[in-house]
């Protein structure tokens, strides 16, 4: 039987929609850019996960069921992880434990911004591909903002996301036929939350000073099969933590397999 949905009020007001799965010290999984629960990797993740774990599957602001409120600031999500982090303990008491984070691509930015401000309120972090970038690609990025903030302000979805799936390595063809896919209507509904991964991943170096100041183990995963630039952010990251480790998993990509990645957060989580 699907777990029911609840919510949570943050800060500012803003209801945010997460549900309860499992047993066991608690885990929080935030999700990356175009993502939310019934729409990329964290259903399956949770899935591989809630055997061993109480795992807590949330929709980020502006997404899903959650709520949104303008203007936008980092500093609301992690409120909203504040929230969501009292909410998982009120609901399992003292079965949970202080739980982890886990966070996927720029959900992990988020997951080591979250880690920074909540110090010993949790136990652990592990992100895999962080997309923070070496040096000689930051002004890409940059563009990459500029560009996305004009379509936004404009009211462009349509190009908004597709500077995004750009920006991510899609070929043109692909983006073509995307917009001709059932899946781009929900895509463009999420567009706006586009700038709110940008504004996470900052200016798209490693935040170095902000993850040296993590008190807790910190996990950084990358694949070995796509692009080894991928490996850049999760490298930069566990040398940068006070109890950074790094380690690739093989043959997986960006979009990582769930049995794979579960068994290593596992054993992470169960250290």
């Amino acid at each position: 039987m699907p777990a029911p949905t609840t919510a949570v009020r943050s800060a500012d007001g803003t209801e945010i929609a997460y549900e309860l799965h499992g047993d066991g010290p608690g885990v929080i999984l935030i999700d990356g850019a175009m993502c939310f629960r019934d729409s990329g990797p964290m259903r399956p993740l949770c899935t591989q996960l809630d055997e061993d774990f109480t795992v807590l599957l949330y929709d980020r602001r502006g997404r899903g069921r959650s709520g949104d409120t303008e203007p936008y600031a980092v500093e609301r999500e992690l409120e909203d992880l504040d929230a969501l982090l009292d909410a998982l303990l009120d609901s399992t008491g003292t079965t949970c434990g202080s739980p982890a984070l886990v966070g996927i691509s720029s959900g992990g930015a988020l997951a080591l911004r979250a880690a920074s401000r909540l110090g010993n309120r949790i136990r652990a972090v592990a992100v895999y591909e962080p997309p923070f970038m070496p040096e000689p690609l930051t002004a890409a990025g940059g563009e990459y903002s500029a560009a996305l903030t004009r379509a936004l302000a404009d009211g462009d979805r349509d190009t908004a996301v597709e500077l995004f799936l750009r920006r991510v390595g899609m070929p043109e063809q692909a983006v073509a036929g995307t917009r001709q896919s059932p899946a781009w209507p929900g895509m463009t509904a999420i567009a706006p939350t586009l700038a709110y991964d940008d504004a996470v991943l900052g200016d798209g170096r490693v935040p170095s000073e902000l993850v040296a100041s993590i008190v807790v183990p910190v996990l950084a995963l990358a694949g070995d099969a796509g692009p080894h630039m991928m490996q850049h952010g999760a490298r930069e990251v566990a040398e940068c933590a006070r109890g950074g480790e790094f380690d690739v998993l093989p043959g997986q990509r960006h979009d990582a397999d769930a049995g794979v990645l579960a068994a290593r957060l596992r054993a992470f989580l169960r250290s």
